[in-house]
Parts: C-alpha cells; structure tokens; sequence
C-alpha cells in the first residue's frame, strides 16, 4: 500500500491558524495581566490588615529620662560630643531605662541661635544639639547587624567609632540563642500573600505570617525546637513584649520634645506619667526619702542643662511658674554636699539613677530575668 501524502495547506488555512494562534496568545497575556492585577490587590489587603501578633501582653512599670539637647554645645569637639551623647546611652542601659526623651531647653529660636539650628526632613526645625543626640542614642540602641539599614553615612555619626557599645541582651550575637530577636524587613521574595522575610542576625531569615513593608524594624518571637531548621517561622509582636513577659531588658526608645511641657504631656503610655522627678542642687535631699517609698507605675525623671532645670523652666512660654519644684512631683538634690561646683548632666544620669534604685517602688515589680543566663554572668 502507497504512503499517504499529506494535502499541503492552503494560504487561508495558514492564515487561519496563525490568527487563532496570535488570539490564543493575547488571551495568555491577559490571563496572567489578572492574574498579576489579583495578587497586587491580594498582597494590598495583607498590608492593610492590622497585625495579628502570638502573645500574651503583660503590664510592666517603666522608668524614662528626660535630658536637654544643650549638653552637647558644652562639649569642646566633635569627638567629646560623640561620646558624651554615648556616656548617656551606657547610663540608661546600665540602669534599664525604657524611654530618653530629649528636649529643648532654649525657648523659641532667635536670630543669633540660627547657626544651632538644622531642618530635618522628618522632624523640621530642631536644635543641632538635639537632633544628634537623639540620633546617636538611637544608633547605639540598634543592635549591631541592623544599623547599615537604619543609619545611612550622617554627619552626627561621623565619630561613632569612639563610642562603647551597650552590650545590650538584644544585640545579639549570630551563636546566642533567643526567643526574641530585633530585625527588618526584607525584599525577598515569597508566594503572594504568604508573609515576610525578616533578617534577624541569623545565617538564614526568620519568616512570619504577616506581609510588612520592607525596611522597617520589627521584634520577632522565634519558638524553640527550630535549632536544626534552615527554614526558621517566627511570629511579629510588639517590641515591650520581650520586657513584659521575660523580665529581660530590651532597650530604650528614643523622643523630641519642643520644651518641658512636651515632655511631660506627650507621654506614649495611656495614663501618662503617674510619678515625675525633677533634679537640682536646690531640691529636697535624697537622704531624706525613705526606702522604697517612690511609687510609681510610669516614672519620669527630668535633668538640666548647664544652667539646670530653672532655665528650662524660664525659658517654656507654657508654663506660668517660676518655681521648678512646682512642675514636679518629687524635686530632688541626689548629690547632697557636693565637692565640685556643679555635676554635669552625664554625672548627674548616673547618681541620680543609683541613688533611686533603692527609693523607687514599682507599682508592677518586673519579672526575674530567665533568659541570657550566661549574658548576665559574663
């Protein structure tokens, strides 16, 4: 039997195909162009959903310092103002402060002061003294394999190398075990609407069930038993978690105030500040106060500048005393006979907060510290 010749196709069959081939083709490309439109819109209601966090949020009495930006312009170079910014940070952290709030103590801005002053592109007009000491705390209190994200070549930076490092339980090293670790947020990608990558310091990403924005830094609860995994799951929760519900100490949060008044009203606690102390050589003696008979739930403790807290006073258009002890709850003299003529404000942190540990009282008293063993015995 003879092979079968296949009929050659005519012109208008090959035509024919070519269009149903092209039609097939523009169908694909919009099929995908929907499907591409549906995960936008998909990963869009991820990032307007709230955060649901795994965790149990208990109440913890916080202790905050307020200290005037001005120190800084007593320091006799770049380099002393760098590391007075960094005796500050040592002295909270030593001292497991919660909050440094950094205020001006100038007043309004006059023409001869113009010099001192810096427009920040997110906070605005603001005393150079503040916006770099506010700057340097933050950059100390980031931990180490996070700053290249969060702290791009500054200025106010420039002598960061003279700095001593904190040492705190959340700079963690890539070896220390955790179950809480600081991170951010990173561009890796995963499937559509599958959550986020976050680089916490490890070898591999943590990956969490929420999508986030790229960039910013988050606290991640990293659950035991993935020592072995090259693939770590972890869930976002707020960064006072790991200080409420270990006991351990998790770092400072740093803000600006305009003046005295800003820092006692824009408390971020909800009751705001239940006990506040101001400091001065004029105040009641810290000798005479009992043991244990400051009570607080969320204390503040405010320092002057070079011309001490009367000065800042004066110079808030808010306030209608001339009395500082008048602003304050308890206004104290922690260093009571006193051989030098004055106690800088960096001197002034670390007595005050050594003479308090034995007269402050927590409403809430802070868990026993569990974690890091090893970190405190070192």
């Amino acid at each position: 039997m003879s092979p079968v010749i296949p009929t050659p196709k005519t012109w208008k069959e090959t035509n024919r195909l070519h269009k149903e081939q092209r039609k097939k083709w523009r169908e694909e490309r919009l099929a995908k162009k929907f499907q591409k439109e549906e995960v936008k819109k998909e990963l869009q209601k991820e990032l307007e959903k709230p955060v649901e966090v795994h965790f149990e949020k208990k109440d913890v009495s916080t202790v905050s310092i307020a200290v005037p930006g001005s120190i800084l312009d007593n320091a006799q170079s770049p380099e002393l103002r760098t590391y007075l910014a960094g005796q500050i940070a040592r002295a909270a952290c030593v001292y497991k402060v919660d909050e440094i709030v950094v205020f001006d103590d100038k007043g309004e801005v006059i023409e001869s002061d113009k010099k001192k002053v810096r427009t920040d592109d997110l906070l605005g007009e603001r005393r150079i003294g503040c916006l770099q000491l506010a700057r340097i705390l933050q950059y100390l209190e980031c931990p180490q394999y996070l700053r290249k994200y969060f702290f791009p070549i500054h200025k106010d930076l420039q002598y960061a190398g003279v700095l001593n490092p904190l040492d705190a339980p959340h700079h963690l090293r890539q070896q220390d075990v955790s179950l809480y670790r600081e991170g951010v947020i990173t561009n890796k990608p995963v499937k559509a609407a599958k959550g986020s990558h976050v680089n916490v310091g490890l070898l591999n990403d943590v990956r969490v069930d929420k999508v986030l924005t790229t960039g910013i830094r988050v606290t991640v609860k990293i659950p035991e038993g993935q020592s072995n995994s090259k693939k770590l799951k972890g869930f976002i929760v707020p960064p006072d978690v790991p200080r409420s519900n270990t006991g351990i100490y998790w770092g400072y949060s740093v803000r600006l105030a305009d003046n005295l008044t800003e820092v006692l009203t824009q408390c971020p606690y909800k009751d705001g500040y239940d006990m506040t102390i101001g400091t001065s050589d004029k105040g009641r003696s810290i000798d005479d106060v009992e043991p244990k008979s400051i009570e607080y739930h969320h204390a503040l403790i405010v320092f002057g500048g070079l011309c001490g807290l009367e000065a800042a006073v004066d110079s808030d258009s808010n306030l209608d005393v001339d009395d500082p002890s008048l602003v304050f709850d308890k206004y104290l003299n922690t260093c009571p006979q006193q051989g030098s003529r004055t106690i800088r404000t960096e001197e002034a942190i670390l007595i005050t907060l050594a003479e308090l540990r034995t007269k402050l009282s927590p409403k809430i008293t802070p868990l026993p510290n569990s974690q890091f063993n090893s970190f405190v015995s070192n």
